[in-house]
């Protein structure tokens, strides 16, 4: 239930930063917003594959993605930006920072992942909670999401040329978000 509440703690914050763009600057850098928990069955399997002791200590300690929120942005800059603005708020802690837009992994995924801690407050204590946050793109989310559908359709033992074919299109989605951006910034007279 902790885990729940810190999803929603992440949530406000980051509802009140999507409002706020959009009624300040009248534009909006997050174009949408998913949450996820972790099932039990999920936790454990992730717990013995990483060869965690399955106990709640343990468990709550080294596995600190069982509450998610995946944020989808318009472009690049954007993603930056919104980890900037949660990542400098008071109560958020940051815990880890991976840049898989600057140093994509072999197989071409590319999204910023933050390990945050936050309070959450209960009626008899205040409770420290991980959530990971994935920011990305809307081509890189696209991306992300049909490779996920490839794995677990091929059981993740996929052919090498499915994975070369996927391994080109994250290039055409970062090329795509590249050009995008220009755009972007020809239009409304950024350099």
């Amino acid at each position: 239930m902790v885990y729940k509440f810190g999803i929603d703690e992440m949530m406000t914050k980051i509802n009140i930063l999507r409002d706020e763009f959009s009624y300040i600057h009248d534009y909006n850098p997050i174009e949408h917003v998913k949450s996820r928990l972790k099932s039990p069955d999920s936790i454990l399997v992730k717990a013995r594959r990483k060869g965690v002791p399955r106990n709640l200590e343990a468990i709550r300690e080294h596995i600190r993605d069982i509450a998610g929120i995946r944020i989808t942005c318009s472009f690049t800059s954007d993603v930056y930006r919104i980890m900037e603005m949660i990542t400098r708020q008071a109560d958020v802690g940051v815990v880890e920072i991976e840049d898989y837009i600057e140093h994509p992994k072999p197989n071409g995924y590319r999204s910023v992942h933050v390990i945050v801690e936050i309070p959450v407050f209960m009626s008899d204590r205040v409770e420290s909670v991980y959530v990971e946050l994935q920011i990305r793109t809307v081509a890189m989310d696209f991306w992300a999401s049909l490779e996920h559908k490839i794995y677990y359709k091929h059981a993740r033992a996929v052919p090498w040329e499915l994975r070369e074919e996927l391994r080109l299109a994250a290039e055409t989605a970062r090329d795509l978000d590249l050009r995008m951006e220009s755009l972007h910034e020809r239009v409304h007279g950024q350099p």
